[in-house]
């Protein structure tokens, strides 16, 4: 399939959306296609020409010939073009059972932008950053505001718990609401609080969450190691039930 140039591509004015695929099923996607609506919105793009819904999506993907056992599919939309992608899911048992190795990124996420809570094609920080941080041995990197509070990671939202009570920076630091985010905070008690570097240490459990890793755990983060996942194994067997409910539902 060809690709038109247009805004999308030429300036980053496009969205698109990153869904967990188990077993055939797409994994909170009427959440996805929300988001991506409210994004084309944003962007003045049409979205009810782009032809994008869960029924589209159903049938694209009864008709690959991959496994769809574990995987990722990516919807790309810019004003002229809508485009599909499968591609196998990256995260394994073996990154769940260490946990992340984490650190800090010297970028700043700028808060003051109004791009920041959509998911753009604006997206070379997060790609350069997390390539930067797989070559210093890291799985993930956590970006601060311009007011050097913990924001978000590269490609995931961040929470951390003290004795099993779990806080997360408010979306006004300047981050993407992220549909794994979303399950959390409507799921459990959590509470929003703005936190800075030095908080960490005050900590014993912190972990990350995006749609393809769902819930987890971070072994250490700038050098502070956590010593508790209970709260994170707790919430990985909720987001296991909510996909085997989507899989039972829409099948």
């Amino acid at each position: 399939m060809g690709i038109l140039l247009d805004d999308g591509f030429s300036f980053g004015l496009g969205a698109f959306e990153t869904i967990a695929v188990e077993h055939g099923t797409p994994i909170f996607l009427e959440q996805h296609l929300q988001r991506l609506r409210t994004a084309a919105a944003f962007l003045q793009i049409d979205f009810s020409a782009a032809g994008i819904t869960q029924q589209t999506v159903h049938d694209y993907l009864e008709n690959q010939q991959e496994d769809l056992s574990h995987c990722a599919l990516k919807i790309v939309l810019t004003p002229r073009n809508t485009l599909f992608r499968l591609r196998k899911n990256p995260y394994t048992q073996q990154s769940y059972q260490h946990g992340f190795s984490v650190d800090i990124s010297s970028v700043r996420r700028n808060d003051t932008s109004p791009l920041i809570k959509y998911k753009t094609l604006n997206y070379g920080d997060c790609i350069i950053e997390k390539r930067a941080a797989a070559a210093a041995g890291k799985q993930e990197r956590i970006f601060l505001n311009t007011k050097g509070q913990i924001c978000e990671g590269t490609v995931s939202n961040i929470f951390f718990a003290r004795e099993g009570k779990i806080v997360t920076p408010p979306l006004s630091c300047g981050m993407l609401p992220g549909i794994l985010r979303g399950f959390v905070c409507e799921t459990t008690d959590v509470q929003e609080q703005i936190l800075y570097p030095q908080d960490i240490a005050t900590f014993d459990e912190c972990f990350v969450t995006n749609s393809l890793m769902g819930i987890m755990p971070v072994h250490d983060l700038d050098g502070i190691v956590f010593s508790s996942r209970a709260v994170s194994k707790t919430l990985q067997e909720k987001y296991h039930a909510a996909c085997v409910h989507h899989q039972t539902t829409l099948y």
